[in-house]
C-alpha cells in the first residue's frame, strides 16, 4: 500500500451523527458474516505465501510471483461461478539487484549510508564530487532549496568522470537528474534538505528510467561532503545494480456476479501486488484474501444481489496506483457512470492494529469523499458501534486504490488496520497493543509473511468488510435525495495525486 502516515484523531465508540433520510438501508448481514471466517481468509493467505516462496520472495507486479497470484485469483473466482476477466496494461518496472555503495576515496577515506533511487541506472563510477552552485549548507529554515532545478545550477562536467551532488528541494528528483545528465555527469548523489522532517537518509522515485547511478544521502552526510569539496577536490565511488523496464506488463483481475442490476455496479477492490522487497501477506494479501473469501461465500450462499458486484484485484498499486488508474482512465464513460460506489480493502491484518474507517464526509479530517462517501462511512461506523467496537477516522489522502474513483466523483469507503505509523498511547488504551510501536513493523519488508497477521484484526475487519459489501449490494435506498444509487456524472480524470513520486 502506498500511504502517508496520518496522525490519529478523536476516538469514538458511537456512530457519527444522525443518518440522513436517504442513507442506505439497514441490512442484516449476519448470514454472510458467519460464513466469512478467519480460517477461510488464512487459507488464501497460505497460498499467496507459497506463491511468493516459489518466486523469489515477492509477488510484485512485473514478476512471476504476481502472474501466479493473478492465476490463483482467476481460478478461485471462476470455480465459484463468477464471470472472470483480466485487463493487461504496461507500466514502468524497477528492481534493485544489489545494495548501492557510496564511499569517499580522497582526500580521506570515508563510507556513507546510501540508498538507490527508483529508476536509477546501474553503474560503478569513480569521479570528482561537484555540488550544484546553489546548495544551501546550513539549510534554510523552510523548504525550498532550488539545487539542481535549473541547468545553470551545474558546473559543466569535463571529460573526466564526475559525480553531481544535489540537495533536495523545490523541484522533482527527475528534473534534478535530467539536468545533471545534460551537464555531463556520470552519477548523481541527492542529499536531504535539512529542515525538521527532511534530515534522514533520502531515497525516492525518479519517475522515469535513467542510465546513470542515482543514490541518496542524509542531510548530515551531504553537508559533510559539501564542506569537504570547499576545502579541495573530493573523489568518490558510487555503485548501483538495478533492472528497469518502462514497458513491463501486468494486469488487473475482475470477477462479476452473474446477477444484479448492471446499471448499478459496486466495485470491491484490493491490490494484488506486493512490493519487490517481500511477499506482501498483510499488504495486501489480507485485503485480497478477505475479498476472495467474501466472494466465495456470497456464491456458496446463493446470494442474489440487487446491485451487480464487481470484485477487482489491482495490479501495480505499489508502483503508484497504476492498475486502478488505468482502469478508471480507460473505462468508457457510460460504464464509468454505472459504478455507484467503490469499497477498498488495503491492509486488514496489522499486528498492532487500529480500526480505521475512511472519513467519507470529511467531518474529522481535512478531505471528504464525493457525495455518498459519508453514507458508506456510516455503514462501517454504525456496524462497529453495534458490535461495541471503537473506530477512528482515516483521511482520504488518495494513497490507495480508492483514489482514482473519488477523483471522478464516485463515492468510496473502506477500512484499514494501519501501516508504518506509530500507535499512540490513547490508541493503545482503546485498542490494546503497544504504544510507540508501528501498526505493522513489517510494512514493505521481507518479514511481511503469514506470521505477520493478527487473527483478531482479520476477524473484526473482515466482518465489517462483509457487512459493507452485503449492505451496498442489497440496499433499496440510495445515497442522494432522489433515492438514487447512481453516482453523479463522471468528470474527466485529473492528474494523479498519489504518492508514486515523493518528488521534492
Amino acid at each position: 500500500m502506498r500511504k502517508a502516515v496520518i496522525a490519529a484523531a478523536a476516538l469514538s465508540l458511537v456512530a457519527l451523527g444522525a443518518a440522513p433520510a436517504n442513507a442506505v438501508d439497514k441490512v442484516n448481514s449476519k448470514r454472510l458474516r458467519d460464513a466469512v471466517t478467519v480460517n477461510g481468509i488464512l487459507g488464501h493467505e497460505r497460498v499467496l505465501q507459497r506463491i511468493a516462496g516459489q518466486h523469489g520472495g515477492t509477488r510484485a507486479s512485473g514478476t512471476s510471483g504476481y502472474a501466479a497470484s493473478a492465476a490463483y485469483v482467476r481460478d478461485t473466482l471462476a470455480a465459484a461461478g463468477y464471470r472472470v476477466s483480466e485487463q493487461e496494461f504496461t507500466f514502468p518496472f524497477f528492481r534493485e539487484l544489489a545494495p548501492p555503495t557510496l564511499a569517499q576515496l580522497a582526500p580521506a577515506p570515508a563510507g556513507y549510508a546510501t540508498r538507490t533511487f527508483d529508476f536509477s541506472g546501474s553503474g560503478d563510477v569513480t569521479g570528482t564530487v561537484v555540488p550544484t552552485t546553489d546548495v544551501q549548507v546550513p539549510a534554510p529554515a523552510t523548504p525550498g532549496v532550488t539545487s539542481g532545478c535549473e541547468a545553470a545550477d551545474f558546473t559543466p562536467a569535463g571529460a573526466a568522470p564526475a559525480v553531481a551532488l544535489i540537495q533536495r528541494g523545490s523541484c522533482t528528483f527527475g528534473t534534478k537528474v535530467s539536468n545533471a545528465v545534460a551537464a555531463g555527469y556520470d552519477a548523481v548523489v541527492i542529499f536531504n534538505e535539512g529542515q525538521p522532517g527532511r534530515t534522514d537518509l533520502l531515497s525516492g522515485d525518479l519517475g522515469k528510467v535513467f542510465g546513470i547511478p542515482v543514490v541518496g544521502l542524509s542531510y548530515a552526510d551531504g553537508a559533510a561532503l559539501v564542506t569537504a569539496t570547499q576545502a579541495g577536490a573530493v573523489t568518490a565511488r558510487v555503485t548501483t545494480s538495478t533492472f528497469a523496464d518502462e514497458t513491463a506488463k501486468t494486469s488487473n483481475v475482475f470477477a462479476e456476479t452473474p446477477g444484479g442490476d448492471p446499471d448499478k455496479v459496486l466495485v470491491v477492490g484490493a491490490h494484488l501486488d506486493s512490493v519487490i522487497e517481500g511477499p506482501g501477506i498483510n499488504d495486501n494479501g489480507s485485503g485480497v484474501a478477505t475479498n476472495l473469501e467474501i466472494a466465495e461465500q456470497l456464491a456458496a450462499l446463493k446470494v442474489r444481489p440487487r446491485q451487480k458486484i464487481r470484485f477487482a484485484f489491482w495490479g501495480a498499486e505499489e508502483a503508484g496506483l497504476l492498475g486502478s488508474e488505468h482502469y478508471v482512465a480507460t473505462l468508457p464513460g457510460a460504464d464509468l457512470a454505472r459504478i455507484f460506489a467503490n469499497l477498498n480493502f488495503d491492509m486488514l491484518g496489522s499486528p498492532n492494529y487500529v480500526r480505521f474507517v475512511y472519513d467519507g464526509d470529511g467531518s474529522q479530517t481535512p478531505v471528504s469523499g464525493p457525495p455518498g462517501s459519508g453514507e458508506i462511512e456510516r455503514v462501517f461506523t454504525d456496524y462497529f458501534a453495534g458490535q461495541g467496537l471503537a473506530t477512528e477516522p482515516r483521511e482520504f489522502n488518495g494513497r490507495s486504490d480508492y483514489g482514482p474513483f473519488i477523483a471522478v466523483g464516485i463515492p468510496a469507503g473502506g477500512i484499514f488496520s494501519g501501516a508504518e505509523g506509530k500507535k499512540t498511547e490513547a490508541q493503545a488504551t482503546v485498542y490494546g497493543g503497544t504504544a510507540g510501536a508501528a501498526y505493522d513493523a513489517c510494512y514493505h519488508q521481507a518479514c511481511d509473511t503469514i506470521n505477520n497477521l493478527n487473527p483478531k484484526a482479520l476477524a473484526e475487519l473482515s466482518d465489517a468488510a462483509a457487512h459493507a459489501v452485503y449492505t451496498l449490494a442489497m440496499t433499496r435506498t440510495g445515497f442522494f435525495p432522489d433515492g438514487s444509487l447512481r453516482a453523479t456524472a463522471a468528470r474527466s480524470m485529473p492528474k494523479a495525486r498519489h504518492g508514486m513520486h515523493p518528488a521534492r
